[in-house]
């Protein structure tokens, strides 16, 4: 179920303690699952039926298993053993490995089965296994233990029934997290009154998200008169989650084993297949053709050539009797299913196992890196997956996120506005214009009043907890509070305040207490929290002063604010706003309301209700909190600092440099992201900005009519449609001159949902094309939906380009699962990207080394793998039209299992074509590869033509220089075997030689198994031939490899054979190191005149001057 819905498909009923409440007989008992958890695929006796039909789903097992019986059922040249092994090799190393996977998801599950808990069963503490936990056992967890299911808290050692946990398995996230017991059950903190308790809770059926949690408790009394209170993610601990910092709690189990949110978050996130693996399946389709086409070949030859007359069977396989009586069609089909059997070596078995082998150990070099090592986190980078390690190479378009992934996410409260006066803070110099009035400086003085009701806001209206380190027993009122939150800019808020008198001391019991100007110590009554959402982009709180009186405080985006205050109030705090935009800062207002107490009963029953509902509770609550935040009053505004990350603005330039187009997906307003982006240089100084927003399109009456205008205006513009003139100048002024686009949501969501009886139906085509022609693209104002949306559309353009999302918060999961590559940075509001992400790093920056170098060489790495597998057995192909295999057995088996395997593998993973410093400090050398270009139809006959040259050089060659027995010393003619021995000779020198020419970067692993293979198959041609191991004197390879090097002219005819086929290589070899060494001149000279020539310095990131409209049309 995706996180964004909120219809609920029924709901359970749990009894605490499994007591049964009396007179509810309509509560009719429900069966849940016990709390075993079961990770594991297999059983001890399914494994090998289940593991090995999931084997032979893949096409190339499948095929060769056919193959396999083909050998076993007819009359085939070769014996079964040759499909047959390497088939069993790479079935056996699969399944082991799978089954050694299994077993140890089947011990770390018993380790969470068997582990102790304790139950309170009729007033005592019972001692059980944590997989007979039951639903609606009420359960007792100590200090630093994990929670064996989902609880409801009912109570903890606190007076007020707060607990801390954390949650570092479950979504990464270090800091502890409060969570609370209802009111009602706080005091339920022995056997006993546990045990008396009589309540039932309503919730939900399971369902993944871990935010979210739907529910409520009905708690009864001797009067059997039900207390209904509200149940949310709050008050549920969650299996997997650590209690910290409280001594001990007690909770219900709602959800257990398999039920529980972590067990359904075991699911994996949809497979998602790389453009080599499209490439590989397409040249297997290639080759099955090419295998077919000659079969079919051989097939139609060998009748043609039986039809002619005395050209039948030779005399020492006459035909049998039954053999002629056999009808004509069939015969054929066995000979041609003979003839699949005798080439099916085109097809490589192993090259699906190298390959994987190639992922998973090459992702350790991602890991292994100590260039992505951040000391601030003490971590590096993470990789969830494998298999797209070689889409970090061809990545061609990066969506990323502002906050926290460009910007340090750091939040440092800069200045205010108060009723349209500007304050800052007093320790910051304001040019000289400054009148200095206690903690504030401010050009003019509002009223002090109004001051204290802005700071008091700053102190009630956010989700901030104090630390508790040791105890949580105590108050802290201490001058050291350290304050946290799952959002950086409450803390900048809540620390501003202090800085200016107004201190937040912390909440107990629903009371919040703060420090005013003066030290007293001021209380409010916390009624009701409206929570902040990514749609609403706004949050309250309703509080009862000492007096009685009953606030509502109000804090969001400007966008969100402003429709609800009064019109009068908002000209002078909008222009400080912008202005504070502009300068780069982050911007929220600030508001407030006086509720009557009439008012307030009304408004308490609603939400009741709607914190009640279990059905569309979000739905319901959404719409109570529109009715209750109209007609506000406004305060001011505030502006926090969110600083650039280290290196950010480097690797913006060197993606683009690289070819990559980046687009800038945030949710904050359009004059600060605007600001951003120039800073990281998304925007240069020379860029003209093409704006689509709410501000551009409002200037008409129809907004569609005046969408519709601009996005004609700019495709013309963008498409180069001036008057006629001299196609110089247009080429000169396009290579020129940048783009950079500039949309909101609202714009976003005119061109989407555009009415189809309308000229406005294209209009999601002529944005794209728009798009395609900009440099750079910034998207304001984004909900994490339409960050989704936007990377589906780039997805589906034509020639479907690889798209990259980073970002790292909750509301860029969905883009980052959206597209082809997602990447987390582990950032400060949680690990909920990382965990959703195929790659997580810390920093943005180190994006331009996991894309420019990792990328590069990974695929480099893979194309060359994949290309060589099939080029070598591409070599191995025969050119007979009999079915006389060229080789024996034993060499066609260990050919692609032993021979030729490990150079390849250990090349796929130590290859460096070009120094790692030199991919990334010239970005461009990223386009070379971009665009799948080493799998491209070129280059995949470049290696076929090759294969097919070497292959009539193997065999051809050797027939020419033996066909007469003048070259024999003893007189002997070669026979058949010793023949296809001295081919193979030359096909593995070659294919090892080949691959040796073509690494460039050598150590010692390469040397190893490079040598070592050759010396290997040397060792088992003398083993097979029986020279090592007498026992094999009986096979037909008898001492065939020994007479065959025991001739000074074989050594001369193999030596000469492999030169001639290596010579094409080595030419071109030589062609490319002087092509490399004038290119290396080049690039020294061009770098000499690129400094000398420089871009002009770049903006620093908060800027005065961004409201110039030159660069915007």
């Amino acid at each position: 179920q995706c996180a964004g819905e909120e219809k609920r498909v029924g709901t359970r009923t749990v009894f605490v303690g499994n007591h049964p409440i009396s007179g509810t007989e309509a509560f009719i008992a429900q069966r849940f699952c016990d709390n075993r958890i079961v990770s594991s695929k297999y059983t001890l006796w399914n494994f090998l039926p289940k593991n090995l039909f999931e084997q032979f789903r893949r096409i190339a097992n499948f095929y060769f298993l056919i193959i396999f019986l083909v050998q076993v059922t007819v009359d085939t040249p070769t014996s079964p053993v040759t499909s047959g092994l390497p088939l069993f090799f790479v079935i056996t190393v699969t399944a082991i490995k799978q089954g050694y996977e299994d077993w140890l998801r089947h011990r770390a599950d018993n380790e969470v089965n068997k582990s102790t808990v304790y139950i309170i069963e009729n007033a005592k503490r019972v001692r059980k296994e944590s997989e007979k936990i039951k639903v609606g056992d009420v359960v007792e967890v100590q200090a630093d233990e994990t929670f064996p299911c989902d609880l409801i808290l009912l109570s903890s050692c606190t007076t007020d029934g707060i607990c801390y946990v954390t949650t570092a398995s479950l979504d990464g996230e270090s800091n502890c997290k409060t969570h609370y017991a209802v009111r009602d059950t706080t005091e339920l903190c022995t056997a006993e009154s546990i045990d008396s308790l009589r309540a039932a809770i309503e919730c939900e059926q399971p369902q993944p998200d871990l935010y979210k949690f739907v529910g409520r408790i009905n708690i009864y009394s001797n009067t059997l008169e039900a207390v209904a209170r509200s149940l949310g993610p709050e008050n549920l601990l969650l299996k997997g989650a650590t209690l910290k910092n409280t001594k001990k709690i007690y909770g219900v189990a709602v959800y257990t084993g398999m039920e529980t949110k972590m067990a359904l978050n075991y699911q994996g996130k949809s497979q998602k297949r790389s453009a080599v693996e499209k490439s590989i399946n397409a040249f297997l389709i290639v080759y099955l053709f090419i295998l077919l086409t000659k079969a079919a070949v051989c097939t139609t030859l060998k009748y043609v050539w039986q039809s002619t007359p005395h050209n039948d069977e030779p005399w020492y396989n006459q035909k049998t009797q039954k053999e002629r009586e056999t009808l004509k069609v069939l015969k054929m089909f066995t000979d041609f299913l003979s003839f699949m059997v005798l080439f099916n070596f085109i097809i490589p078995v192993s090259m699906y196992v190298t390959v994987e082998m190639q992922k998973f150990l090459g992702s350790f070099f991602i890991s292994w890196d100590k260039d992505f090592f951040d000391e601030e986190i003490n971590e590096g980078a993470l990789v969830n997956t494998s298999d797209l390690n070689e889409e970090l190479g061809q990545v061609d378009y990066v969506f990323t996120d502002k906050t926290g992934t460009l910007t340090e996410n750091s939040m440092e409260f800069i200045e205010c506005c108060i009723d349209g006066h500007k304050y800052k803070d007093a320790t910051q110099e304001v040019d000289g214009l400054s009148q200095t009035d206690g903690p504030l400086t401010y050009f003019d003085k509002a009223d002090k009043n109004r001051e204290e009701l802005f700071l008091r806001a700053l102190c009630l209206c956010h989700t901030v907890e104090i630390k508790i380190n040791d105890t949580v027993d105590g108050t802290t009122e201490s001058a050291e509070l350290t304050y946290i939150s799952s959002s950086p800019d409450e803390i900048a808020l809540v620390k501003g305040a202090k800085k200016y008198g107004f201190t937040f001391l912390g909440n107990w019991n629903g009371h919040i207490r703060i420090e005013n100007q003066r030290k007293e110590i001021e209380e409010y009554e916390l009624l009701h929290t409206l929570n902040f959402d990514s749609v609403r982009r706004r949050m309250s709180v309703i509080v009862k002063t000492q007096g009685g009186d009953i606030l509502l405080f109000c804090k969001g985006a400007d966008s969100s604010v402003f429709p609800r205050v009064q019109n009068h109030e908002i000209e002078l705090t909008k222009a400080h706003v912008e202005r504070n935009a502009m300068d780069g800062y982050r911007t929220l207002c600030v508001a407030f309301k006086e509720i009557t107490p009439d008012d307030f009963e009304r408004i308490n029953i609603q939400l009741l209700e709607a914190k009640m509902a279990l059905q569309d509770r979000e739905e319901k609550m959404e719409k109570v909190f529109d009715d209750i935040e109209t007609n506000m009053n406004l305060i001011g505004a505030t502006a926090v600092e969110d600083k650039l990350q280290d290196q950010a603005a480097e690797t913006i330039e060197a993606l683009h440099a690289a070819g990559l187009k980046v687009w800038v997906l945030t949710g904050d307003k359009m004059e600060t992201a605007k600001s951003t982006c120039y800073a990281c240089r998304l925007f240069q100084t020379n860029t003209e900005l093409l704006e689509l927003t709410t501000k551009t399109i409002e200037e008409s009456e129809r907004k569609e009519d005046r969408l519709h205008e601009l996005l004609i205006e700019y495709r013309k513009k963008l498409l180069n449609e001036f008057p006629k003139g001299p196609r110089s100048l247009k080429k000169a002024w396009t290579e020129h001159q940048e783009y950079g686009l500039i949309i909101d949501g609202s714009t976003l969501s005119l061109i989407l949902n555009s009415s189809q009886d309308s000229s406005s139906n294209n209009y999601k085509s002529i944005f794209l094309q728009i798009c395609m022609k900009c440099t750079a693209v910034l998207c304001c104002r984004m909900a994490p939906l339409q960050k989704a949306q936007i990377v589906r559309m780039v997805k589906n353009l034509k020639g479907s380009p690889i798209t990259l999302s980073i970002g790292d918060g909750a509301n860029d999961v969905s883009m980052i699962l959206e597209s082809h590559v997602g990447i987390g940075i582990k950032g400060k509001e949680g690990r909920q990207a990382a965990r959703n992400s195929d790659y997580s790093v810390p920093k943005f920056k180190h994006l331009k080394k996991l894309l420019l170098a990792h990328g590069h060489l990974y695929y480099v790495r893979i194309a060359h793998l994949v290309q060589y597998f099939f080029y070598k057995v591409c070599d191995i192909f025969t050119f007979c039209l009999s079915f006389q295999p060229l080789y024996d057995a034993a060499y066609l088996t260990m050919y692609n299992i032993c021979f030729t395997s490990l150079p390849i593998l250990a090349y796929s993973l130590l290859e460096q074509h070009i120094n790692i410093d030199a991919l990334t400090s010239d970005p461009r050398l990223y386009m070379k590869i971009s665009g799948n270009a080493m799998l491209q139809l070129g280059p995949f006959l470049y290696w076929t033509f090759l294969a097919a040259f070497e292959g009539t050089v193997f065999f051809f060659g050797t027939y020419f220089l033996f066909q007469t027995t003048s070259l024999e010393e003893n007189g002997k003619v070669y026979g058949n075997w010793t023949f296809g021995t001295i081919v193979f000779t030359v096909l593995v020198f070659t294919v090892t030689l080949k691959l040796a020419l073509d690494t460039r970067f050598w150590t010692w692993i390469n040397h190893f198994v490079i040598w070592g293979s050759l010396a290997f198959y040397v060792f088992f041609s003398f083993f097979w031939g029986g020279i090592i191991w007498p026992f094999l004197k009986q096979q037909r390879m008898y001492f065939v490899f020994a007479q065959m090097l025991s001739s000074v002219s074989t050594w001369l005819a193999i030596i000469l054979l492999i030169f001639i086929s290596l010579f094409p290589e080595i030419l071109l070899i030589v062609i490319k190191n002087v092509k490399r060494r004038s290119a290396r001149r080049n690039l020294s000279c061009r770098r000499a005149s690129d400094s000398l020539s420089a871009r002009p310095s770049v903006r620093p990131l908060l800027l005065r001057t961004f409201s110039d409209e030159s660069n915007i049309l």
